[in-house]
């Protein structure tokens, strides 16, 4: 959170005509990691694997998180969440989109859909005409700012959230083979780690939500040692 509040206030003001391309696209990626660890953080927040010790400052930091990230709702978001674990790859699921034939693209619109709202859009927009008051003063491209460093990083992190952590885990358990579990993406720690903070380690996050994400890589291996004795 403190480097995503750091990084804001220092890619606001510069002059975007002034910086090399290649500079600016990883600042975007920067950015983009940096909000997807605030939805990350929001998540075990949901789950109260944050602060365990105590449940009111862990709620609230991961409520600031999911603001901070998109103006999300946290008790809404906090509701689906569970009921994502209940009732998972059912018509009951609030994450899950079984129309049979329907690509990736489809299915995210579904899931977008389901959690944008209007007083959700306003609040960004408001946040971002902020934003771009505040970067205009200090730099003449100040509104471009805010698309490159708030806008485009939380599109792009929306779009490594849920292909990572959705679309890839939960896709086999469509029509029409129907997995009982979700399945955790066969990729090594490092790469996990870059793709969305262990997001793709999916199955293991379900057998044990009470996990912290930084757990998971640890929880993968123990199930492969106890497949493969």
């Amino acid at each position: 959170m403190l480097g995503w509040l750091i990084s804001l206030i220092s890619l606001l003001g510069i002059d975007i005509t002034q910086q090399p391309w290649l500079a600016l696209g990883v600042a975007v990626l920067l950015r983009t990691v940096l909000q997807t660890g605030l939805f990350i953080v929001g998540h075990d927040a949901m789950h109260g694997v944050l602060i365990p010790a105590e449940p009111r400052w862990n709620h609230r930091l991961g409520g600031l998180a999911l603001y901070l990230y998109g103006a999300l709702p946290y008790e809404v978001c906090r509701r689906n969440h569970q009921r994502h674990h209940q009732v998972p790859a059912t018509a009951d699921d609030p994450d899950f989109h079984d129309a049979g034939g329907t690509g990736a693209m489809a299915w995210y619109r579904t899931f977008m859909a389901r959690y944008l709202t209007a007083g959700q859009m306003l609040r960004l927009l408001t946040s971002w005409g902020v934003l771009a008051v505040i970067a205009r003063a200090h730099s003449s491209s100040g509104w471009i700012n805010v698309l490159l460093f708030c806008t485009l990083p939380l599109l792009l992190s929306s779009l490594q959230l849920f292909i990572v952590g959705t679309y890839l885990p939960h896709r086999n358990q469509r029509a029409p083979l129907h997995r009982a579990n979700p399945d955790s993406l066969d990729w090594p720690t490092w790469l996990s780690l870059l793709a969305c903070f262990h997001f793709g380690y999916h199955r293991e996050h379900h057998d044990n939500p009470a996990l912290a994400w930084f757990e998971l890589p640890q929880a993968q291996r123990c199930r492969r040692a106890l497949a493969n004795p």
